[in-house]
């Protein structure tokens, strides 16, 4: 094996400035960022250092290779030619999935079969067998193709990242976890200002900025497939989990308010928060979001209301979101980020926001809309 290695971290669209920066911060290098997806160099301890620490990546692979194919020949014998055998025991269950793009090969079951078949072939010849039984460890291979680019990869994640573990328990439309650390992340949270989340549901955007502001790795009690790898080195995962350890900061003065109107979503969340550790600069309580009030401090609003296809009836999360811009008018310098699919929000809000980005949750198109200048 080489001292360096490729990995692919996809994420939600919208996300890969945000991966970016981690993989930065990790010491790595990034290679090349299109969306959904960021690849970037490191060496064997990415595996479990990125694994542990990625707050907004949903799933990492290993990437053994790249080229393009237009034809199902191409594709077998680029494939083919992939040191497969470095990575796939003779035991080891390896199922075929993928994604095809703006390219020639289009049929995603053609492709699985002709990729499984290349690998089968190439395990054949190298591990000197005519069959395998495919009962040992998942070595799930991922195909990407692209404008006819095709990337093949192996998951060494296992369980996606967004589920952190934590969330045993969940209200009626949760956000995934890697959006809401990125919502938190994006409003700037800050030891001296207050971080509120009004329609808190299951807790999950105040149980990410509080794994931010204490700098807790998201998936530092998690296990991942690739630690099952018989040529990963074990120790790598001990430093991984022991330099996790080493960063986290308890001392922060950071609070966070996570509040909401339904009684029996609140004893979901603070379960949830309890179970993440964050119960110490987390307070969660009963309160309609329209009855918030600044009491002289500093604060920040960052929330998910309603969408109206998936929890209510349009006509009443439209009114909603009139009056959280009458009521959240009164919060006099306080920033405010709410994200919703509404394409008119800034119309019934009464209000330009004064930045808007794009981003994901999970299918769905939504804007992030983001007040921090004082209101004219």
């Amino acid at each position: 094996m080489n001292n360096k290695f490729e990995f692919v971290a996809t994420c939600l669209f919208g996300l890969e400035k945000l991966v970016g920066e981690e993989i930065d911060q990790l010491g790595y290098k990034r290679l090349e960022t299109i969306d959904g997806r960021v690849t970037f160099e490191g060496d064997v301890s990415a595996f479990a250092r990125c694994n542990i620490n990625f707050r907004y990546c949903e799933r990492l692979y290993l990437k053994l290779g790249s080229f393009y194919a237009k034809t199902f020949t191409e594709l077998f014998d680029g494939t083919k030619n992939i040191a497969w055998e470095e990575w796939i025991d003779k035991t080891d269950e390896f199922p075929v999935k993928g994604h095809s793009i703006k390219s020639k090969l289009f049929s995603i079951p053609d492709c699985q079969k002709i990729v499984k078949k290349a690998v089968v072939e190439r395990l054949k010849l190298k591990h000197k067998i005519n069959w395998f039984d495919e009962t040992g460890i998942k070595k799930q291979i991922e195909f990407f193709i692209f404008n006819d680019k095709v990337t093949l990869m192996i998951d060494i994640s296992g369980v996606a990242l967004h589920k952190r573990g934590y969330r045993a328990m969940s209200g009626g439309a949760p956000i995934r976890e890697t959006l809401a650390a990125a919502m938190a992340k994006i409003s700037r949270p800050r030891e001296d200002v207050l971080f509120w989340d009004p329609f808190c549901g299951s807790a999950t955007i105040p149980i990410e900025a509080a794994l931010i502001m204490t700098n807790t790795a998201p998936n530092i009690n998690n296990s991942f497939i690739s630690e099952k790898f018989s040529n990963i080195p074990s120790e790598i995962w001990v430093k991984a989990r022991e330099e996790a350890i080493s960063n986290i900061k308890e001392d922060t003065s950071f609070r966070c308010y996570a509040s909401d109107i339904d009684p029996a979503v609140l004893k979901i969340a603070k379960q949830n928060i309890k179970k993440a550790g964050m119960d110490k600069y987390i307070e969660c309580f009963e309160m309609d979001a329209l009855d918030i009030k600044t009491e002289g401090r500093r604060g920040t609003v960052v929330c998910n209301p309603p969408y109206g296809e998936r929890l209510s009836d349009a006509d009443s999360v439209f009114k909603l979101y009139t009056d959280m811009g009458k009521a959240f008018s009164a919060l006099d310098r306080w920033q405010i980020y709410i994200l919703t699919n509404d394409e008119e929000f800034e119309k019934r809000y009464g209000r330009r926001a004064d930045k808007i980005r794009r981003l994901y949750n999970g299918m769905i198109r939504c804007n992030y809309y983001q007040f921090f200048k004082p209101k004219n």
